[in-house]
């Protein structure tokens, strides 16, 4: 059987695979439009090199690709940019069936491929900032990129062709395409991916994006979706994206049991929409965590509606406040809806989550029962005070980051 094997460039070979049916990535992510695992062959005239592998399950292709080009067995490097199984998960597979072959990879990298890989420490080749491997009229240079999104991340970039393989950095989950200009909604995917995965780590983000300033790339290949070919793309919008910068806009997430809660959001985005404030809206009942992720990525307001349940946020409402405390988004305002039966609750815990993350919390609404006319007024009168805010001159906010 044929297998796809795309050339990117002369000796630089796509051998990775898509993975068309999953549809749920880390127990969290809805993947709608599946995903791939990138692997990158480079042959030169002495020496070849794989860059990342594939998930578990998916090894066998990733050998038959190979010996599309050259027999897996005379493999010299396997590049491991990142540990995470999904481009790590092939390893062993690969240094069994190639023996001559080293791991490339970071010190901390050496470390996660003794504990999760078990290589043994004489099939390892540990490379620093700068460092170079000549393969022969092909060299791969070594950027070290921690914490995007693992400690031991690093960048390969190959010099001659100007391409960087980026691992997870400029990434996006759809198994749609092989360059960037074939997939329509590209831009939004990668939105929603940088979400998902880097927007926590977005001070890491910004030190990597100054680190390639002066790199000339021609071509980005990461591990997951497209090849970018015009490059410009998705660097024109990770320099935003890292920055923190964002749009006078609102998420507004709410989830109402009988009706009170979401008359309330109702009220709030359509004050919103009149001040001229863009409005994304997701109830929770049945949000997509990626729509939501990516939402959040240039909001600078979030909006949390939410009655009370047995004292408390709705577990729907509370799994989407922990959600923006873990994923870090550059929100600056927050205000708060909610509704009770018979006793409050939601308020105080969103509160709890919300206050320890910098963000301002410009006031909030609770009603006993359906709301009534001073309600309405109370809510278009907070949601009027939220605009102002939004309008007011921006200011970056980043929280900071995990382990800081």
């Amino acid at each position: 059987m044929k297998r796809a094997v795309i050339e990117l460039r002369s000796g630089v070979h796509w051998v990775g695979v898509k993975d068309w049916g999953r549809r749920l990535f880390d127990g969290l992510i809805p993947l709608p439009h599946g995903t791939s695992y990138n692997a990158y062959l480079v042959r030169g005239r002495e020496k070849t090199a794989l860059v990342d592998t594939v998930n578990p399950g998916f090894e066998d292709e990733l050998l038959a690709k190979i010996g599309e080009v050259v027999d897996p067995a005379r493999l010299d490097y396997v590049i491991m940019n990142h540990a995470e199984p999904d481009h790590a998960g092939a390893i062993p597979v690969l240094l069994d069936r190639s023996p001559q072959a080293h791991l490339v990879l970071t010190a901390k990298g050496a470390e996660m491929a003794v504990r999760y890989y078990r290589v043994p420490q004489d099939r390892m080749l540990v490379v620093n900032e700068g460092d170079t491997l000549d393969l022969g009229g092909k060299t791969l240079r070594f950027l070290d990129a921690p914490f995007l999104h693992w400690p031991e991340t690093m960048f390969t970039y190959l010099v001659e062709d100007k391409v960087l393989f980026p691992c997870d950095f400029f990434g996006a989950h759809t198994a749609a395409g092989v360059y960037d200009d074939e997939v329509a909604d590209l831009a939004v995917r990668a939105q929603m991916y940088f979400g998902e995965i880097m927007m926590p780590f977005r001070k890491a983000g910004e030190r990597a994006m100054r680190k390639l300033v002066d790199v000339p790339i021609e071509l980005i290949a990461p591990s997951h979706g497209p090849v970018w070919r015009h490059p410009e793309r998705i660097l024109g919008l990770y320099r935003k994206w890292t920055a923190g910068e964002t749009l006078p806009k609102v998420v507004v997430a709410y989830v109402s049991m009988w009706g009170s809660t979401e008359r309330l959001v109702r009220i709030a985005a359509e004050t919103l929409l009149d001040a001229g404030i863009r409005v994304a809206v997701h109830e929770l009942a049945h949000v997509d965590v990626g729509d939501l992720a990516g939402d959040l990525v240039d909001a600078r307001a979030l909006v949390l509606g939410a009655p009370t349940v047995l004292g408390a946020l709705h577990p729907a409402a509370l799994n989407a406040a922990n959600l923006v405390k873990a994923l870090r988004p550059p929100l600056r305002y927050a205000a708060v809806l909610s509704s009770y039966g018979w006793g409050g609750g939601a308020l105080r815990q969103a509160g709890e989550i919300l206050g320890p993350t910098g963000i301002e919390v410009v006031g909030a609404v609770e009603i006993h029962g359906a709301p009534d006319a001073e309600a309405v007024v109370q809510t278009e009168g907070l949601a009027r005070e939220l605009a102002a805010k939004i309008h007011s001159p921006p200011s970056t906010h980043l929280p900071a980051e995990p382990g800081t």
